[in-house]
């Protein structure tokens, strides 16, 4: 007499590790695809953030401000805001429009 014994197969288990795999392979890339959007739409929505501070700096100063560390002083910005989320540094130009800085991301 046989025992009914219930569980798992080496060959299932095996399937389902694989189908698994699958499922992995196929949604790693779609999400770093999406991670690099996300933080693109991020810093975009940040330097809108940073340019209303400038203006409102200019309306309250009656000037633009000349750097980033001006509006932090003057409590525009807290301390740390200088940056996108993803490490892009922010200056002021001439005209108050404000520049990405590519060249001092960490």
């Amino acid at each position: 007499m046989k025992k009914n014994e219930q569980g798992f197969t080496l060959l299932e288990m095996m399937i389902v590790l694989l189908v698994i795999s699958v499922l992995l392979l196929v949604t790693i890339p779609s999400i770093a695809k999406h991670n690099s959007s996300i933080n693109t739409k991020g810093c975009e929505a940040y330097v809108n953030m940073l340019e209303a501070q400038v203006q409102a700096f200019e309306i309250d100063k009656g000037r633009l401000p000349e750097n980033i560390e001006e509006l932090i002083t003057e409590n525009y910005l807290k301390a740390g805001q200088e940056k996108c989320p993803h490490g892009i540094a922010m200056e002021i130009g001439e005209n108050g429009e404000i520049i990405r800085n590519h060249e001092s991301t960490e």
